[in-house]
């Protein structure tokens, strides 16, 4: 097996760049495969075309009858692009994508005639089998039908020869077994609370779309290296591996000339993602070796999504191509820095007003104000929810090391804007005097432009932050479906949006307040209430990990205990209310994720056993083997005196053997745990004992083995290692 690897290596050193011919520019290709505004004007008749913009702009159903003539003019662009089949394209709650091809290809009852077929029941609905994606508890494998329904605000791409069509995934008593269905529920409630509350500010106000704008880290490694590693094919990250003798500690990877390989690899996923709509715009090396970041142009949140999604899968077939293999996994390699998928979000007006962005006058920058603090209190009440968004096995390696952001949900705002919440906290209770008004709006509130500008604090241990015209979720793992935080985070907002209109519009009519006044006195109000949850430190301090338990802050380390908040009463009152998710799909998302949880721990237990016992075992006694033979060699020629000359050998050989014994004691003692948990019914006590019980192991495991993988001689060790993993471009 030894050879395997360094075959391997040999393939992996032999590599040549792939030639790429991305000269057209981006441009003029781009959303070239989508069936975008551009492409429904030439294939759809005006009919057709306005029914589709008035469902994506407004909401409004399209009628069956007019969705024949849309399913027409899509199948006619598919085909005049080669398309053979199409597909229902959506997230079922596996954290992945769906899709099930049909070709267009359709004969009459005695097999004649061939047609090319695609009506509007083939576009509008399918009925893929529910049984086999998870659920929740929701269907039973004898309730197994469950129906994917067109989602218009999304457009109809191509991907290869097959036209996909994004859609959400319901059960059919109509619960969403899907990651995009909650979330557009979400975007609607934001954009009606969000829509209430800047009409106070302009009228003209009709619709406020949340944004989003992700960053995309992942980790590059050569296809060869990559397969002759059991647990990063089976679990995307390495189980075991001494770290390297040189990692990032000299901070030369991060923004230095990107690698001719992985750059020819960069554009051609970046030529893939301009077919495809996909607004990549930003590409670098990040922090460790072999580490990468691209990021997009912001979009609406539904599409951002969709994309992100869909980009997960073309990179790992781009990279196929280039003989690389990409890890999304939050934490690949121990004792460099993770992948996280930082989550840039804001709001925009449909008259063009990003509400999270300082203006020039001091109306727009109440405005500014009012989105701001009401996000922050948001975040405040409903923190642990946050963290529970953001919840996964992989997540949980991520957070807190290696400037990821720690399991405590803070937010970061800079020192600039804390001094001018300080100031607004002074504002008197109750009506404001004409100078009172004044001062506020030309010293505190008509400043922002100028403090902003000198607002260039960055917090990379802060989970959310506010970097200038948007906040930053820096905690969603690189993995994650952005939708589950997306929803989460529109979700809360929406709810304290709503509140906080409530509170003004009592002050007005009740207190006879005037606007301004009832805003100014609501805001101040939520900043006094909100001071636990801003934090500008160091995330990673002993003494913050303290101060937040002062301030009442979670710091659920583990996503057992992370995830208990998405069934509380608070949660399901604010999804049931919010018009987002009943107690029923709350609850079965918990569920989901709790076993989805156990799965990875379970399987990365059998696989670190596995190699531990069948790679790393054999692998250590062979050497100890040839160790022995020395030693005896030794004795033959010194006698009495071998044990002085074989002094180091035989030490060797007894520490060998510790670290043998280490393993398959605690090996075995895993598999003891991991059966105990298997035979409990309730899902989280599985996922506790899993948490606390089975994976303490892995930790002691892996120590033994890595001693070994530096005791053991380098040509016959199996497993590819850090140096080689990390460091062959």
């Amino acid at each position: 097996m030894s050879t395997f690897r360094f075959h391997a290596l040999q393939k992996a050193t032999d590599r040549t760049p792939v030639a790429v011919d991305d000269s057209e520019r981006k441009s003029v290709i781009f959303g070239s495969n989508v069936f975008n505004d551009k492409s429904m004007r030439q294939f759809l008749t005006p009919e057709a075309y306005k029914a589709v913009k008035n469902a994506i702009e407004n909401g409004i159903k399209i009628d069956r009858k007019i969705a024949e003539y849309i399913a027409m003019g899509m199948k006619e662009w598919a085909l005049s692009k080669g398309v053979t089949h199409y597909t229902h394209w959506f997230q079922p709650l596996t954290g992945t994508t769906a899709e099930k091809h049909d070709a267009f290809f359709e004969t009459s009852m005695d097999g004649s005639d061939p047609v090319e077929k695609f009506g509007g029941s083939q576009l509008v609905q399918q009925e893929p089998d529910a049984s086999s994606f998870p659920n929740g508890g929701i269907r039973n494998t004898f309730e197994a039908r469950g129906y994917t329904a067109w989602d218009p605000t999304s457009p109809a791409f191509i991907f290869g020869t097959t036209l996909c069509i994004p859609t959400v995934f319901i059960s059919y008593t109509g619960e969403a077994l899907d990651n995009k269905t909650p979330l557009l529920r979400a975007l609607h409630a934001i954009d009606n609370a969000a829509t209430d509350v800047a009409k106070y500010f302009d009228k003209n106000v009709k619709k406020v779309t949340p944004t989003l704008g992700w960053e995309q880290e992942y980790f590059l490694v050569d296809a060869a290296l990559a397969n002759s590693r059991p647990d990063i094919l089976a679990t995307g990250r390495t189980l075991l591996g001494h770290t390297s003798a040189k990692g990032q500690q000299l901070e030369d990877h991060y923004f230095g000339s990107i690698p001719t390989r992985v750059l020819q690899y960069m554009r051609d996923l970046e030529k893939e993602c301009m077919l495809l709509g996909i607004p990549v715009k930003t590409r670098h090396n990040e922090v460790a070796p072999n580490q990468y970041e691209l990021a997009p142009i912001f979009e609406e949140t539904n599409l951002a999504v969709d994309h992100n999604s869909l980009l997960m899968d073309v990179m790992q077939k781009v990279a196929e191509r280039h003989f690389f293999k990409v890890l999304f996994h939050e934490k690949p390699f121990k004792g460099v820095n993770g992948s996280g998928k930082h989550n840039n979000w804001s709001l925009a007006t449909d008259t063009g007003v990003n509400l999270l962005s300082p203006s020039k006058t001091p109306m727009s920058n109440l405005q500014f104000l009012t989105f701001f603090i009401n996000t922050i209190k948001a975040v405040h009440d409903y923190e642990e929810l946050m963290r529970a968004s953001i919840a996964s096995a992989s997540n949980d390696h991520r957070l807190g090391a290696n400037e990821a952001p720690p399991a405590i949900i803070s937010v970061f705002i800079g020192q600039q804007l804390t001094n001018v919440l300080a100031e607004l906290e002074g504002v008197s209770n109750g009506k404001l005097s004409p100078e009172e008004k004044t001062d506020l709006k030309l010293n505190v509130v008509g400043k922002l432009p100028d403090v902003m500008l000198d607002n260039t604090d960055r917090n990379r241990t802060s989970p959310f932050a506010f970097t200038g015209n948007k906040f930053e979720f820096r905690a969603v793992g690189s993995t994650a479906n952005c939708a589950v935080s997306m929803t989460t985070l529109n979700t809360i907002v929406a709810k304290q949006l709503k509140d906080f209109k409530v509170e003004v519009d009592a002050l007005i009519e009740k207190k006879d307040m005037k606007k301004d006044d009832a805003i100014f006195n609501v805001l101040r109000e939520y900043i006094k209430q909100t001071k636990a949850i801003l934090f500008e430190g160091d995330g990673y301090s002993e003494a913050w990990e303290k101060e937040a338990k002062k301030r009442g802050l979670s710091n659920h380390k583990t996503t057992p205990k992370a995830l208990k908040a998405k069934v509380s009463k608070q949660a399901i009152a604010l999804f049931g209310e919010m018009g987002v998710m009943d107690h029923v799909e709350v609850e079965s998302r918990y569920e989901i994720e709790l076993e989805e949880y156990t799965k990875k721990i379970q399987i990365e237990g059998r696989v670190l056993g596995d190699i531990a016992r069948n790679h790393v075992i054999p692998t250590a006694i062979r050497y100890q083997n040839t160790l022995i033979e020395n030693v005896k060699g030794l004795k033959e020629i010194f006698g009495k005196e071998f044990e002085k000359v074989a002094k180091e050998q035989i030490g060797l050989i007894k520490e060998i053997s510790e670290h043998i014994e280490g393993i398959n004691t605690n090996v075995e003692a895993m598999t003891e745990e991991r059966k105990k948990a298997n035979g409990l019914t309730n899902s989280e006590k599985m996922a506790d004992a899993y948490c606390d019980k089975v994976k303490p192991y892995f930790d002691i495991i892996r120590n033994h083995c890595d001693k070994l993988e530096l005791l053991v001689d380098d040509e016959v060790w199996t497993l590819a290692k850090y140096r080689e993993l990390l460091f062959v471009k």
